[in-house]
C-alpha cells in the first residue's frame, strides 16, 4: 500500500527531501539546464528517490520556489516571538532579500518550468505576504514603525531587492537599501 499524498514522511524521507532541495537551488541557480542526474547524485540519493519526491523538473522547480517561500514566511511568527516588532520586521527583510537572490538566481528554471501552455502556474506570494502584513500589523501596535503602511507599500518599496544581481556582492547593497527602508517607516512613529 502506498503512502497517503498528505502523509506525513518518515524523517530519512523528509531528510532526502530536504537535501534535494538544498542542492538544487544551488545547481539551478548556476545553471536552469542543470542534469536531474547531477542534482541527485550531488544530494547523495538514487534516481529512483529522486523521482519519487519530484517526478519532473517543473515539480522541482516549482518545489523549491514555493518551500524558499514557505521558509521566509515562517520565519515572521517566530521573530515576533523573540524581538520587538520592528527589530523582527527588518531581519525578516533580510531572508526576503536572501529569497529575492534565489529567486532571481532561478529565473531561467522558473520561466521555463511555468511558461509553456499546459505547464504549472508559478505559486502565489501568499505566505510571503501574509508574513508581512503581520510583522508591519505588529509595528504598528507597537508604535515603531508610521500608521497605515500596507503590503502593497512595503513590497513596492523594496522592489529594488529584485534589480540587484545575485551573482554580484549583493548583501551590502540589500543592506543599506533595507536600512533605508526601515528608516522611512520608522519615520512619524508614535512611539518614536
Amino acid at each position: 500500500m502506498s503512502p497517503r499524498k498528505d502523509a506525513p514522511l518518515r524523517s530519512d524521507a523528509q531528510r532526502n527531501r530536504e537535501r534535494i532541495l538544498e542542492v538544487a537551488l544551488a545547481e539551478l541557480t548556476r545553471s536552469a539546464d542543470a542534469p536531474l542526474s547531477v542534482i541527485a547524485k550531488k544530494a547523495c540519493v538514487g534516481q529512483g528517490t529522486f523521482y519519487r519526491h519530484f517526478p519532473t523538473r517543473e515539480a522541482l522547480v516549482l518545489e523549491i520556489y514555493r518551500h524558499e517561500m514557505q521558509q521566509v514566511a515562517d520565519t515572521a511568527p517566530l521573530l515576533l516571538e523573540s524581538r520587538e516588532p520592528d527589530r523582527a520586521l527588518r531581519e525578516w527583510m533580510d531572508r526576503l532579500a536572501r529569497f529575492a537572490m534565489a529567486k532571481a538566481g532561478l529565473a531561467d528554471a522558473i520561466r521555463q518550468a511555468t511558461s509553456a501552455p499546459g505547464k504549472p502556474a508559478k505559486p502565489g506570494h501568499t505566505p510571503v505576504t501574509d508574513a508581512a502584513d503581520l510583522l508591519l500589523r505588529a509595528a504598528e501596535e507597537a508604535g515603531t514603525i508610521r500608521p497605515g503602511v500596507t503590503v502593497d507599500d512595503l513590497f513596492l518599496t523594496i522592489g529594488g531587492l529584485w534589480t540587484i544581481d545575485p551573482r554580484s556582492d549583493w548583501q551590502p547593497r540589500a543592506t543599506r537599501l533595507l536600512d533605508f527602508v526601515m528608516d522611512a517607516l520608522r519615520v512619524g512613529a508614535p512611539g518614536r
